[in-house]
């Protein structure tokens, strides 16, 4: 009795042991050991199209910016790198039994081998960055002609190139360079127009929707910029983002495209935004952020703020800013021009600025040679009859802030305000 209890506890631990042996096995080796014509489930995953065109992929690129990617490197030349960890299903290692045969086949066994390391090798590729140069920018600003050298062109020419000198060194200073990676979220924001090679970061508050506007005329949507109703530049998607392009694609523009932004003092931009969406009815803005900033920051709300979300505060409002635990995300309206066009990673070949639109505006266009009846749009977009958001408005806002609050907000754009060389707008910030 005593020996038949013995041997049955030998054969369930033998058992065991080769339960444990066969889960420990790496499934390529297991491959290896196959015979010719006897399926193994590997399950490797199909890998997806690179940055297909379209709004449900453009959010699940977003969320997932480990695909597609673009690694920044010094080397300037595309390259799939073969040493990105490729994910693979988990295998089904609970099949009861593999069939093993003594005698392998040599010819055979090579064919499985060869067969699955060019499958693991395609798989590897799929999923590999692309490596560019650091500033991902063989095209320099377009030089002045001849004739341009001695008038007004020359001293706008000059102050671009002070501009770049200022962003390239902050971006020196304070940003690290080290294998840093392009990903489909950092051109999602970079407007094309394929024509005239031009790439837009749109910056909200800062002229976006007339250069979306000078961008369909160049592209021959529209033959004038009065022509394009509001709604048709901002919900028409005629204009195709940098991040609808496959890898090819986004390596070839970034490359070779004249890519531009514009931008604005940070203050300014940020009490037009709040002018914009708070003081006016819209019917995103109240429901998902003004509910939110309301129910979290004011005391005994009424409950007709906290069902509208109407009426938000501009004291509310940057509570909301500046709280690292905010009730609701943040918006590309009031976020930094540093994260929405990654200046530190994208080298852009003209810096505009809001506050010299005009000015800057017309001799961009004149660089890409861009035809002469073609201006910026001086009409304002939006609340046609109200006034423009000025520095002497933006300093009334601010003014109901505590001194606390004011340089916490200006801590919270510093790097804009470093980056694009604005000056402090208030004297007792530090």
């Amino acid at each position: 009795m005593r020996l038949t209890c013995m041997f049955s506890f030998i054969l369930l631990f033998g058992a065991a042991g080769l339960v444990v042996f066969i889960h420990l096995q790496d499934p390529e080796e297991i491959v290896h050991q196959q015979t010719p014509g006897i399926k193994y489930n590997v399950g490797f995953q199909q890998p997806k199209k690179d940055c297909v065109s379209s709004n449900n992929q453009d959010r699940r690129l977003r969320k997932n910016t480990a695909e597609g990617v673009a690694t920044v490197k010094l080397s300037g030349s595309l390259h799939p790198s073969e040493n990105v960890p490729s994910k693979l299903q988990s295998t089904d290692r609970r099949q009861s039994s593999t069939t093993f045969m003594k005698d392998y086949q040599e010819k055979g066994e090579e064919t499985n081998s060869v067969r699955l390391h060019k499958r693991r090798r395609r798989f590897v590729i799929k999923k590999s960055p692309i490596l560019i140069s650091m500033n991902s920018s063989t095209l320099n600003l377009p030089t002045l002609k001849s004739e341009d050298r001695n008038n007004k062109w020359k001293s706008l020419y000059q102050i671009q190139s002070k501009r770049k000198q200022i962003m390239k060194e902050t971006c020196s200073k304070y940003k690290s360079n080290n294998r840093r990676i392009i990903t489909p979220y950092h051109v999602s924001r970079i407007f094309v127009e394929d024509k005239y090679r031009v790439l837009y970061c749109e910056v909200p508050k800062a002229g976006c929707s007339n250069w979306k506007r000078v961008l369909m005329v160049l592209n021959g949507l529209a033959s004038s910029t009065k022509d394009i109703q509001h709604n048709t530049v901002h919900y028409g998607n005629y204009l195709k983002r940098l991040d609808g392009f496959d890898r090819k694609g986004i390596y070839h523009r970034l490359n070779t495209y004249t890519k531009m932004l514009f931008i604005r003092e940070p203050f300014e931009k940020l009490v037009s935004a709040f002018r914009d969406k708070f003081e006016h009815p819209n019917n995103y803005y109240h429901p998902v952020f003004g509910k939110a900033i309301i129910s979290r920051y004011r005391v005994n709300a009424t409950k007709e703020a906290l069902r509208t979300g109407s009426g938000v505060k501009f004291k509310e409002f940057i509570q909301y800013l500046l709280d690292v635990h905010r009730p609701v995300g943040m918006d590309i309206h009031w976020d930094h021009v540093n994260r929405l066009c990654s200046p530190c990673l994208i080298d852009y070949d003209f810096v505009g600025k809001f506050e010299s639109m005009e000015e800057d505006a017309n001799f961009f266009l004149h660089l890409i040679g861009a035809p002469q009846n073609l201006t910026f749009p001086k009409f304002k977009d939006r609340h046609s009859n109200e006034e423009r958001t000025t520095t002497k408005i933006t300093q009334q806002y601010f003014a109901q802030l505590s001194p606390s609050q004011r340089q916490r907000s200006y801590d919270f754009y510093y790097m804009d305000y470093l980056m694009f060389n604005y000056s402090k707008p208030f004297e007792d910030l530090y």
